[in-house]
């Protein structure tokens, strides 16, 4: 597996839910600390780091946010089963019986979403969609101060929990891909301008807060002040059976995918050329997302100050915001290439 994989693998199996991104902070910290020329994390979270251009040269945010869909706390009964909220977007169908992690002081302790087994049920029961309140979190404990004795009370964060792995050849599964392949992007653009020499100032802005509407970018964009912004994503694939052709966003193995409008943004014609010359420029096969479909960061980074030209790439995967992604190890690739003579060619 190539360098820009193994980002992937460890940053998918971090935790990092809105407003909790400390690890995956401190995880792409490490990493970022060898590439740029200033890291500082600001007064939201967001990490920030810097590749300087010589003087004269136009300010360029490049954004993709540490968050991952996950949970909350919100009760422990005498019996130590945990009740929970949602921090971004599931579909309760898909949270049944997956394992969760909770990040906690000592470690992190296992669970286990759970509701009334079939057996029990009435006829009428089983045929429902279960909702999220009446699924519970169980960790194996007897009681409420079992729970809280390895570190679980209301306010704790957990999400489901697969770890990274490979498949058929070219194809990898994990949770978290919305958005560490982003950031696994942005850490491989950082340390490849590192090897050339630029006008422009690049910002890396690893987002907190992408799940919840957005929150790290807006700060992040409003100190950045950027002339121009693209946000590296992780997009929906519907190349799956039950999807008609025009309702297919993308599709997995075809190449990253550029966005012309989605419910949060329509993009920058300039961005939208830039992004099409960077990938004639590289020999990049890319893909049109069809509209309209997800929101990102570039929605909020567009509106910020006096406004900002802002665009969107994005690596397809199948099943995000699920328990467990899937995408193409080329299309990964293929981003990086394309993201690299993007910046190329702002010079």
């Amino acid at each position: 597996m190539t360098d820009i994989v193994n980002d992937l693998r460890e940053l998918s199996n971090e935790i990092g839910v809105p407003g909790f991104e400390s690890r995956v902070r401190a995880l792409i910290s490490s990493k970022a600390e060898a590439f740029a020329d200033d890291l500082r994390v600001d007064a939201l979270g967001n990490l920030v780091a810097t590749k300087r251009g010589s003087k004269g040269g136009r300010t360029v945010l490049l954004d993709a946010h540490m968050d991952e869909v996950g949970f909350i706390v919100s009760h422990v009964d005498g019996n130590g089963f945990i009740r929970f909220e949602e921090l971004g977007g599931w579909d309760d169908r898909n949270l049944l019986g997956h394992p969760v992690r909770f990040p906690v002081e000592q470690g992190f302790v296992d669970g286990v979403i759970g509701t009334k087994p079939p057996h029990l049920q009435k006829p009428d029961e089983r045929e429902k969609v279960v909702k999220r309140e009446q699924m519970f979190v169980d960790i194996g404990a007897s009681s409420r101060e079992d729970a809280e004795e390895v570190g679980i009370a209301v306010g704790t964060p957990f999400t489901i929990y697969h770890e990274f792995r490979e498949m058929l050849p070219g194809r990898v599964m994990g949770k978290a891909f919305d958005d560490r392949s982003g950031c696994a992007l942005l850490l491989n653009a950082m340390e490849r301008l590192g090897e050339t020499s630029h006008e422009s100032e690049f910002v890396f802005n690893f987002a907190v807060c992408e799940e919840i509407g957005g929150r790290g970018a807006t700060t992040g964009a409003y100190g950045a002040d950027p002339d121009i912004a693209l946000a590296l994503e992780n997009t929906a694939a519907g190349d799956i059976p039950g999807i008609p052709e025009e309702r297919c966003p993308t599709s997995i193995g075809r190449g990253p995918a550029i966005t012309i409008a989605d419910k949060s943004l329509i993009a920058h014609p300039e961005v939208i050329r830039r992004l099409r010359d960077a990938a004639r420029e590289s020999s990049v096969e890319y893909q049109i997302k069809k509209p309209l479909y997800g929101g990102t960061d570039a929605g909020r980074i567009a509106i910020t100050r006096r406004g900002v030209p802002s665009g969107v790439l994005s690596v397809p995967s199948r099943y995000i915001h699920n328990g467990i992604s899937m995408l193409a190890v080329s299309d990964l690739e293929a981003c990086s290439d394309l993201l690299l003579s993007f910046c190329a060619g702002l010079g």
